[in-house]
């Protein structure tokens, strides 16, 4: 197939694929865009930012979307619980934190294999058809006549969405590159806080059906939302859309340009003539599954979650309970949890913008962990009910700026879309196991200060710091010390391919920091 003058060929894109042909056209394009005669000058037509307005117009309401669904489908325990579910089913309150447990055991371990999946069996199909099944787990979740049904129900909760958030974080890193992702990942995240915000009003009016067909308002909510989900999820398979490679609403041309920039970058060379240019291993070996497992930067990352994600299950499955206990009425309640969400929403893409600019990941992680431990420490010191809402309001609106933050850091740090992806999976799959933790620290006979809750809490956060410093401290030496071989010339006696397997083990990558 001829080159045209630019080093790249120009054929309408195809609209649709069979699995034959999809694979076909994924190879095509990878061999073109890696091809010799391929230079980033070869783009230079191009319109960068027009390519990227493209991209996040199809790419991010939707997952943003989906996203909301699963948290909002996964925290409406929390509001059904104010609506009365723990009485009506007869339940203690450590039957009830174990309920909210055992949804992470399976959701962990789902996540790497699901992650595995998702390249091999397309996120356009896999995402929708997990979709309907924790849609329908979740109307089911509306039936249940006691302690047994619901924690088997949360158990099946935790198998079907758990691919949901690993794959559409790793979904996001196969389009963009390292130094744009982290405001698409907030952009999509975000649907997060919105979700408890949209949790909140959706419960206060749902929770008005109460006695409608003769159940109570809290099984509508679990009902209501599954089947909103499973809506949702038969669309999202005519709407989403797989990798770059087959990207229908790209040209060619910009199909090959997003690419090349994600196949060179975190490369010293690509951008610098006279570098060996390498490009990222894409083809699947279980070594660079093994390797993810062995890496010790996303063990120590793993700290550096759970500091995020235990305050984040803390406040978004115990939110709604903690207000109440301040004194309001479960329907003012709800809708003081709105203003929290909203507002943690809008700062999570605004600092996520800020970080993309300006190229750097842990200060801005290391300084929501310190307000964070202002907001609790706010919490714990007063039993004035303005000034622990203040205190919640503020954690919040720390922990979902830093969460995009914090999954964005790991992936920007590992190359090779293999061990990324099974890398990420371990982090968010192990990490939310913080999240079963973080289900028991808020006990019933805790209310209304939840000393225990928020004191625990702050020992995670604290953790966190200090496994954030660990990783820049680390990531500092490796980088200055590959600086100094590649000086040396130390690359040479390397091949590209040999470079290409070692992906951010390689001496021409760089660590972000």
């Amino acid at each position: 197939m001829a080159f045209n003058n630019g080093g790249v060929i120009s054929d309408p894109p195809k609209t649709s694929f069979g699995h034959n042909e999809y694979q076909n056209e994924v190879d095509r394009i990878d061999t073109l865009a890696t091809s010799p005669e391929v230079t980033l000058e070869s783009f230079a037509d191009l319109d960068e930012k027009k390519i990227l307005r493209k991209m996040d117009l199809r790419l991010i309401p939707m997952l943003a979307l989906l996203y909301l669904l699963s948290f909002l489908d996964r925290g409406n325990i929390g509001n059904a619980k104010i609506e009365g579910l723990q009485e009506d089913l007869g339940i203690s309150p450590d039957e009830y934190n174990w309920c909210l447990t055992v949804f992470f055991f399976t959701y962990a371990a789902f996540e790497v294999p699901s992650n595995l999946l998702l390249k091999k069996l397309r996120p356009s199909r896999w995402l929708p058809f997990i979709m309907v099944m924790w849609g329908a787990v979740m109307t089911l979740m509306g039936i249940v006549k006691n302690y047994q049904g619901l924690l088997v129900s949360r158990l099946f909760l935790g198998v079907t969405e758990a691919g949901l958030y690993p794959g559409c974080a790793y979904y996001l890193t196969m389009w963009y590159s390292r130094h744009e992702i982290q405001l698409r990942q907030a952009m999509f995240f975000s649907a997060a806080s919105i979700a408890g915000a949209f949790s909140g009003l959706l419960a206060f009016a749902i929770g008005r059906m109460d006695g409608v067909a003769n159940l109570e308002g809290w099984r509508w909510i679990f009902i209501l939302e599954g089947l909103g989900t499973i809506i949702i999820a038969i669309l999202a398979f005519f709407v989403l859309h797989d990798f770059p490679e087959t990207a229908s609403f790209l040209t060619e041309k910009e199909r090959q340009f997003v690419v090349y920039r994600l196949k060179y970058q975190g490369q010293l060379h690509g951008k610098e003539e006279g570098h060996l240019r390498v490009a990222q291993a894409e083809e699947f070996e279980w070594k660079y599954v093994f390797a993810a497992f062995k890496d010790w930067q996303i063990w120590v990352n793993i700290v550096v979650y759970w500091g995020v994600v235990c305050p984040l299950y803390g406040i978004s499955l115990f939110l709604p309970t903690i207000i109440r206990n301040l004194g309001y009425s479960s329907s003012t309640a709800q809708l003081m949890t709105v203003p929290i969400y909203i507002t943690a929403s809008i700062l999570s893409v605004v600092f996520a913008f800020i970080s993309d600019r300006v190229g750097k990941r842990s200060p801005f992680i290391i300084a929501f962990f310190l307000v964070m431990i202002v907001g609790f420490s706010m919490c714990i010191t007063s039993t004035n009910p303005r000034v622990v809402y203040a205190g919640v309001f503020l954690v919040a609106c720390a922990i979902y700026p830093a969460f995009p933050g914090v999954v964005t850091w790991l992936s920007n740090n590992i190359a090779g879309s293999y061990k990324r992806s099974a890398g990420m999976a371990i982090q968010i799959g192990i990490g939310n196991l913080g999240g079963a933790m973080a289900s028991n620290f808020y006990r019933q006979r805790d209310s209304p200060q939840y000393v225990l809750g928020h004191t625990l809490e702050l020992g995670f956060i604290s953790a966190g710091i200090v496994a954030a410093f660990i990783l820049v401290i680390s990531y500092v030496c490796i980088n200055k010390k590959r600086d100094r071989i590649v000086q040396d010339g130390g690359e040479a006696q390397f091949t590209a391919r040999e470079l290409s397997a070692k992906g951010d083990r390689a001496i021409t990558f760089r660590y972000m920091i």
